[in-house]
Parts: C-alpha cells; sequence; structure tokens
C-alpha cells in the first residue's frame, strides 16, 4: 500500500511557512507543512502545467531569439514544456523564489520533467518573480506565471501583487510588443478577465485537463500585450 514519506522541507522566505516534498510510490508530492494536507502538485497530473507553456511558446517560437520568464519553477514540467516548444536560440529564465524548490529540482523530482533545469537555455534565478519584473523593460516575448494557486495567493500573500493592477502593469511593461502573458490558476475568476483588459491586454480564458482529457479542469488566462 502506497504511503506518503516525508523527503524534505523548505522554508519559504519571509513567510513563516515551508513546503514540503514527499515521495508517493513512484510519485512526488508537494504540500503546504501545516496545512490542510492538500496537494499543491504532483508528478502525475501536470498536464496544465505543460499547456501553461505550450501554448505561448508555440506563438513567439519563430520570433528571433525568444526570451520567456517563467514564475515558479515548482517541479519543472512548465519549464520542460518551454524548452520543448522553442528552439535552439532560445532563452528561459525561471524565478524561484524557495532555495529548497531549486535542489529538489536538481536531484531525483527534476527526472521526473527531463532535468530541464539542466538544459543549457535555462536560467535559473533564485529570486522573487515580483523583483524580476519590476526591474524588466520589454525583455520578455511571454511570461508564465504559476506560483500560487491562482489571482488569489494561498502559499504567500504577497503573491497577491502579481494579479492587482500594479502587477498585471508590471508585467505589460516587462512585455516586448505583442508579448504575451499566461497565468495559470487552479479555478476560474469571473473578473480576473476584465482586470487583465483593463491593464492593457487582450485575454481569453482557456480551461485545460490537470490530466489526461478527463476530470479535473483548471484555468489558464492568455493574454496579448495590445499596442506596440
Amino acid at each position: 500500500m502506497k504511503r506518503f514519506v516525508l523527503i524534505d522541507t523548505a522554508e519559504i522566505p519571509d513567510s513563516g511557512g515551508a513546503l514540503c516534498l514527499f515521495e508517493y510510490g513512484d510519485d512526488f508530492v508537494i504540500k503546504i507543512k501545516g496545512g490542510n494536507g492538500n496537494q499543491l502538485m504532483n508528478t502525475r497530473t501536470h498536464g496544465s502545467e505543460d499547456a501553461l507553456a505550450e501554448i505561448p511558446c508555440r506563438k513567439i517560437a519563430q520570433r528571433p531569439q525568444p526570451r520567456v520568464l517563467i514564475g515558479g519553477l515548482g517541479m519543472g514540467f512548465t519549464l520542460a514544456s518551454a524548452l520543448k516548444h522553442l528552439g535552439s536560440d532560445a532563452e528561459v529564465q525561471v524565478a524561484e523564489l524557495v532555495p529548497g524548490v531549486i535542489e529538489w529540482n536538481r536531484g531525483p523530482l527534476g527526472e521526473k520533467a527531463g532535468m530541464p533545469i539542466n538544459d543549457p537555455r535555462t536560467r535559473m534565478l533564485n529570486s522573487d518573480i515580483a523583483d524580476v519584473l519590476r526591474g524588466a523593460s520589454q525583455a520578455f516575448d511571454a511570461i508564465m506565471l504559476d506560483v500560487d494557486n491562482g489571482p488569489e495567493g494561498l502559499t504567500q500573500r504577497s503573491n497577491s501583487w502579481l494579479y492587482s493592477m500594479a502587477g498585471l502593469a508590471a508585467c505589460a511593461q516587462a512585455l516586448r510588443p505583442k508579448g504575451l502573458l499566461a497565468v495559470w490558476s487552479a479555478s476560474a475568476d469571473q473578473g480576473f478577465s476584465a482586470k487583465l483588459t483593463k491593464a492593457g491586454f487582450r485575454a481569453e480564458e482557456v480551461q485545460v485537463f490537470a490530466h489526461g482529457n478527463r476530470g479535473t479542469r483548471h484555468t489558464i488566462w492568455i493574454a496579448e500585450k495590445r499596442g506596440g
């Protein structure tokens, strides 16, 4: 009988919280320490994480030397998908706040996604995605955000800034003309599409399956920067 085996715990900087990595049979699971037991992510169901990168990267893959930014390394599947759908001249920056998550992806956890962290096109940043965005101006062809459960921060309250008007304005500023912003969410949020429009994007809401073609659906917003 499979059971959860705690492998490691990683503190979330400036939050007082922590993430826990568990082994569960042949899979890995990440949960919030002291939470209600719900899984943040696991290596068995990552279809929506794949789609978060596949949809925008397919659209910008033919641009010269495309440069993309991923907010949140997670289990590496979004990074792996971005690399799969971009050419050899691309650069993929990944901003991950929790040092332990980066280390987990350098070990057996990373093998589940094919060790994308070792790809020469990957540039790993142990940084808050908010700080990266604030310091960028027309630097990226696409930005993919998967730092929490969606527009309402769960693991860290400060994540909510990313989904505020100020955060979305920073995303728009960091994108090149016709750049794409992709935002992952565990559930739909009726007001977020309107907020994206107000922030200067043309947005569409896409529903994708977490695994295969049935069961739980997650939401991805694909938003193109208007003008320029």
